[in-house]
């Protein structure tokens, strides 16, 4: 039963209507991959990837792997590319996102800019009920339930306000509901994206000269699914050690942590420890992210000016 809980409940359920995104604790390092807006905002090329794994202990647990690739291209204009590949039950339910990224830059009073932001690209389904540990093709979801790689387009939009001391963002990543089943033939499985809506804002506040407070939230909203909050508040000491905690509404409690091992490497580390009935169990020992970005230098920039978010 432990072993394939969260595969074992999905595949049981004869409508799965409320898909939801993939989540992130680290989100605050991780903004391109909610917000095509953010894309360029660094000044520079940036690379980040991002693994997380899900409810360690629970064999088939959901696992989710990212990679980002953006720069500024002119003063307005930033590119980029975004992979994210979300799997469940050891390769059962996998599904990956590659999207291409725009964004334009409408600079205000002071510091601050405005951005907008585009994203274009695909969604690829692949279902094997065969990897089901316990699996009976005589069950009732027959061998054509199976989905190889199935392809679906999708585009989202978002918005980016951002200063050297505060921003906010609203973003869709994907607009269109892609239904990846229908009811004909018997079929009684429905597994429906939906459109994810997230906003996000932070701050940076000096303490002292070597000590800086950064909060941060992130609201995720899905028809179909309760509300998300994440509530994160920060340390950065001396601009290269980060500490920190978070809290998911109803969910779980995150402890943050991050280096900057040189000028363009960055390392952050995230564990959450579920709320829930789910994370009281002896084998779920919570969920941990480890993310790494990596910052190039140009012949026009040679020092890493500190971004803070």
């Amino acid at each position: 039963m432990k072993k394939f809980l969260l595969v074992l409940f999905i595949v049981s359920s004869s409508v799965l209507s409320a898909q939801q995104d993939a989540q992130y604790t680290q989100y605050m390092y991780n903004t391109v991959s909610v917000n095509p807006a953010y894309t360029g905002s660094r000044g520079m090329l940036s690379v980040a990837g991002l693994y997380r794994a899900q409810w360690i202990g629970l064999e088939g647990a959901p696992t989710t792997q990212t990679i980002n690739i953006h720069s500024p291209v002119t003063e307005r204009v930033g590119l980029g590319l975004s992979i994210v590949n979300d799997e469940i039950g050891n390769g059962t339910n996998q599904e990956t996102y590659f999207d291409a990224l725009f964004s334009y830059t409408i600079p205000l009073e002071n510091t601050a800019k405005l951005s907008f932001g585009l994203k274009a690209g695909g969604h690829l389904l692949n279902i094997d009920f065969n990897k089901l540990e316990r699996f009976n093709p005589s069950s009732g979801v027959p061998q054509e339930s199976n989905v190889d790689n199935r392809f679906s387009p999708n585009f989202g939009a978002g918005i980016y306000y951002h200063s050297d001391a505060f921003y906010v963002g609203l973003s869709v990543p994907n607009f269109l509901e892609t239904e990846h089943f229908d009811n004909a033939g018997g079929n009684t499985f429905l597994a429906q994206e939906r459109m994810n809506w997230y906003a996000i804002a932070g701050t940076v506040t000096e303490l002292s000269y070597n000590w800086k407070f950064k909060p941060a939230v992130l609201f995720k909203a899905v028809n179909g699914a309760p509300l998300q909050v994440d509530l994160s508040a920060n340390f950065l000491y001396n601009e290269k050690f980060t500490f920190g905690g978070a809290y998911r509404w109803s969910a779980a409690w995150s402890a943050l942590f991050g280096f900057q091992l040189s000028d363009q490497l960055m390392l952050g580390l995230a564990y959450d420890k579920e709320t829930t009935a789910l994370g009281s169990q002896s084998f779920n020992n919570g969920s941990f992210e480890v993310l790494l970005r990596y910052e190039f230098l140009t012949k026009y920039k040679k020092v890493v000016t500190p971004r803070f978010f």
